[in-house]
């Protein structure tokens, strides 16, 4: 992975700034001017540099050497379903995963920085592109989420589904770092998004068409020693083993779903992410209780057609993330154990909960631009609008 650079080639950004780079569209610019001590915007204007070379030199780039397009479907496919189970993607992950890949190949696969940023961006898979719902998906997962949104939509016409009963489900997890959280110069970096293993808790959120936003569901792994201050927006459940993903769903629809569909007559719709289809009996059962059909989104298509992950997961998360790194500089030198972190969290999430609330508009455009909703004139909205509506 350390080659020289080509001789030639000088507009070509060296392996050390294709590294930073590669970073900044794994995780995002803002991580990597982090990781590196490189500021933000120069990251960017090495990706600009990265991406008009490689427009200017396209003729001279060679496939040969590298993944088929059918192998690269395959990696993007895994970085897509990686990102919604919030595993992370990256440098190490990446270059793993395109190994196993490229094994088959005769004469062998030749990886390269220069070649997984450009993987990167051929599929479009940057954290930070406001426009997803405009790009292509690889074309297995591409024909699921066509799939899926004619099923969708064609039930929602036939059963006449009213707005208020059509409901989209997601769950945040917060990865909690306890050795990074008593030390005095990192706690910024205690808690995150992604990562392995169990979570430190999970934020059920819950929107309906109409624009309402439902309580959020806060499962925490731990033992809550003081009574939290909890406010109405949210419930909290605490075990000390944490729940697995049967348990979270009974629980979410035993506390948050059925007290909706009580006082309703209507069937109703569910969308929900396919790693939450190890659905238990019980669950299925409560869901058929109240009327309910679930809809599962295909794997790796929740990025285009999931209404909580293409406007309001990553807004929430990034929300999460900007007040405990505000937080966390402020305390640099005090304690800060979980109960007291928990309390913050339940704060924040509040906040943003109450902010998108007050935007009902907005949580009726997440399902039209995850296109789970026809556009006001029955038919679908081109890929352009749903990209400006998203940004």
């Amino acid at each position: 992975l350390r080659e020289p650079e080509p001789p030639g080639r000088k507009e070509q950004l060296s392996v050390k700034k294709l590294r930073v780079v590669l970073f900044a569209l794994c995780c995002d610019t803002e991580q990597a001017a982090e990781h590196f001590r490189n500021p933000q915007r120069r990251i960017r204007r090495w990706l600009r540099r990265f991406q008009a070379f490689q427009e200017e030199n396209l003729a001279s780039l060679s496939e040969g050497k590298y993944l088929s397009l059918e192998a690269e479907e395959k990696l993007a496919e895994w970085v897509l379903t990686q990102r919604e189970q919030q595993l992370p993607v990256n440098e190490e992950t990446l270059f793993q995963k395109a190994t196993k890949l490229g094994r088959s190949l005769e004469g062998g696969f030749k990886i390269s920085y220069e070649w997984a940023v450009r993987f990167m961006l051929r599929h479009h898979l940057s954290t930070h592109t406001r426009r997803a719902v405009a790009h292509p998906l690889p074309k297995d997962v591409e024909d699921n989420a066509g799939c899926f949104i004619e099923f969708v939509q064609r039930q929602i016409h036939t059963q006449d589904l009213p707005l208020s009963m059509i409901a989209a489900v997601d769950e945040i997890s917060l990865f909690l770092d306890l050795e990074v959280l008593s030390s005095d110069d990192r706690k910024e970096n205690a808690l995150q998004t992604v990562g392995t293993g169990e979570p430190w808790c999970d934020v059920v959120l819950t929107i309906l068409a109409d624009g309402t936003v439902l309580p959020a569901l806060v499962l925490y792994r731990g033992h809550v020693r003081q009574p939290a201050n909890v406010p109405e927006s949210i419930l909290l459940e605490a075990k000390e083993s944490g729940y697995g993903d049967d348990e979270a769903m009974e629980l979410w629809a035993s506390r948050v779903w059925r007290k909706h569909t009580r006082c309703q007559s209507s069937k109703a719709m569910l969308v929900l992410d396919c790693h939450r289809t190890h659905l238990s009996e019980e669950v299925l059962a409560l869901l058929s209780a109240s009327s309910t059909l679930p809809a599962v989104v295909p794997a790796g298509c929740s990025s285009k057609i999931q209404p909580l992950d293409v406007c309001i997961k990553r807004t929430v998360k990034n929300f999460l993330h900007k007040k405990w790194k505000e937080e966390a500089k402020e305390m640099a030198d005090s304690a800060c154990d979980s109960d007291i972190l928990l309390q913050l969290v339940l704060c924040w999430l509040a906040e943003a909960l109450e902010v998108i609330g007050d935007s009902p508009e907005l949580v009726q455009q997440s399902f039209l631009v995850a296109s789970v909703l026809p556009g006001p004139d029955g038919t679908a909205n081109s890929a352009t609008r749903n990209a400006d509506m998203q940004e």
